[in-house]
């Protein structure tokens, strides 16, 4: 894989956050959350800088990163789709809206669209479970949704 180019003010930025929180190796996820803000997901170059600003071991960092669902090691779309496959939403149908997304964006779940506009994800409840099924895009929360929705949920983001 080749090595990502850090921009030098994003790199400038996260050392000023390491800084924040006193460069300590106790604030790692702290520090990682502001990072993946900075740059949108964690790629092996970002860990590793953060590695070095807390003096604590690549794996180390690796090891956090990959264990936590929320941190990301690829980039996210404009428009991240997240669809919740909790159980609530899983029994009302969560499965068919997540065919209808994968069909229509003809991406995999933990892919981005080659235009960088959407990427899909799934995720285990998002504490909306009276809406069933529910779909978030980037923090906007649909819910009730059935596969015929989600053509229209697109729509709104094509443009």
């Amino acid at each position: 894989m080749a090595e990502i180019k850090l921009p030098e003010n994003k790199l400038n930025q996260l050392k000023e956050v390491a800084r924040s929180f006193n460069n300590e190796p106790g604030e790692l996820i702290n520090v990682l959350h502001k990072a993946q803000e900075i740059f949108g997901y964690l790629p092996a170059e970002v860990q590793e800088v953060v590695a070095k600003e807390l003096n604590v071991s690549v794996a180390h960092v690796y090891g956090v990163v990959s264990f936590y669902s929320f941190f990301t090691m690829t980039p996210k779309g404009e428009h991240p789709i997240s669809i919740c496959l909790g159980t609530a939403c899983y029994v009302r149908g969560a499965e068919k809206v997540l065919d209808e997304f994968r069909k229509l964006l003809n991406i995999q779940v933990g892919e981005t669209t080659p235009d960088g506009k959407f990427s899909l994800a799934c995720l285990r409840c998002v504490g909306a479970c009276g809406l069933a099924p529910v779909v978030m895009v980037g923090d906007k929360v649909y819910g009730r949704l059935a596969p015929e929705g989600v053509k229209d949920i697109l729509a709104e983001y094509k443009n």
